[in-house]
């Protein structure tokens, strides 16, 4: 199985916290975008040698795509690419962009799954982070999708707001579960370099939520969820059972996928990545001679292993030793089992059948964790 991910680097507006490539844009570059991504598509069509499982359309703001637009991507990424077995369709979706006629559009094309950038039901923090939505239009945006048919919606949440206390975070924990969406995807507020809101930070106009209060508030979101039915699969992502993100799952256990569109990450399932530039008119002048965009990482057998550490133990599933034996060998997999035994001692590690995993107290320092645990340099 593969995936294949678009990233559509388009907003009407910058939240403060954002990092990520976008910018605004015209219908005139839209047309010429959309070109572009599904040249790339043509020229990279040799690099899936599976069939394509997950689709996710992701930003940016794709909703902003106008439905002919997008009409237009999935056409001509289907004479590209077998879509036929698709078991999941994503796309990412503000509140405020979302109707019925579009929703009814997104539905024809295969659309199954709806994520939208909720972040928060408190205003004040909506108006602070700069997002171009209210929360009663996020209220009104899960019932038109429903209304649709697409029955697989997906929320992002943010703690750690300025100003946010636990009990406006209780707040947004009960109004997800009240909407009794399928997936909850949760992120404590950084403080991203060179961003609006780090430079707020640097000049003194506002202080971090403390430590204590942000565990406090992930403590919070974990026992609320895990007591409404979600399950807990990632240190980020609750989901109902059997709504687990498929796509985003697939990045955690190495299956390969194939990124389209400027600044998007490609990996081939073993040692190589590769990334387009985070630069749109360079994206298409590329593209417009033919030529693709893309730089080529080979990642050493120890960024591998790091790797695969890594990305296991954020899930439920955790580490299985013996997969770590089978990729890297017997020596590997003895060292990690000697390293991780003083933290399985201690309780920040759970041991099962060979199966490494966090426990809910090791989670609230995984990172930590997960270093001690990396190859030796």
């Amino acid at each position: 199985m593969a995936g294949i991910y678009i990233h559509i680097p388009f907003c009407k507006r910058k939240c403060i916290y954002c990092d990520f490539y976008s910018l605004a844009c015209s219908s005139q570059v839209m047309d010429h975008y959309v070109a572009a991504v599904l040249k790339e598509a043509r020229l990279r069509s040799g690099e899936l040698k599976n069939a394509v499982n997950t689709l996710y359309v992701g930003g940016g703001t794709p909703s902003l795509l106008s439905t002919d637009h997008f009409r237009t991507l999935i056409d001509g990424l289907s004479s590209v690419f077998d879509l036929s077995k698709l078991q999941e369709f994503t796309i990412e979706v503000n509140p405020d962009d979302v109707t019925s006629e579009m929703m009814t559009a997104y539905q024809s094309l295969g659309v199954n799954r709806v994520s939208m950038g909720v972040q928060s039901f408190d205003d004040k923090d909506l108006h602070f982070i700069n997002r171009r939505h209210s929360s009663q239009q996020a209220l009104e945006a899960v019932e038109n999708i429903r209304n649709s048919g697409v029955n697989n919606v997906s929320i992002d949440l943010i703690y750690g707001i300025p100003g946010q206390t636990l009990d406006t975070w209780m707040h947004n924990v009960q109004q997800a579960i009240a909407l009794g969406v399928q997936h909850i995807s949760a992120y404590c507020l950084s403080y991203e370099e060179g961003t609006p809101l780090w430079h707020m930070r640097e000049r003194g106009e506002v202080q971090e939520v403390d430590e204590e209060t942000t565990v406090r508030m992930y403590e919070v979101l974990v026992e609320h969820l895990c007591k409404a039915g979600y399950l807990h699969y990632e240190i980020s992502n609750f989901a109902l059972p059997g709504f687990e993100s498929k796509h985003n799952s697939s990045y955690w256990d190495g299956t390969p996928y194939l990124g389209l569109g400027a600044a998007a990450h490609s990996y081939d399932g073993g040692a190589v990545r590769s990334y387009n530039p985070a630069d749109i008119d360079g994206y298409m002048k590329c593209l417009d001679l033919d030529m693709l965009p893309c730089e080529r990482e080979q990642l050493s057998p120890v960024e591998q292993y790091d790797e695969m550490v890594m990305l296991a133990l954020r899930t439920s599933r955790g580490l299985d030793l013996s997969r770590l034996d089978r990729r890297f060998g017997h020596a590997e997999s003895e060292a990690f089992k000697t390293k991780a035994q003083r933290f399985v001692e201690c309780g920040l590690l759970e041991c099962e059948n060979g199966v490494y995993r966090l426990s809910q107290k090791g989670v609230m320092v995984s990172n930590a964790v997960i270093s001690d645990l990396f190859a030796e340099r």
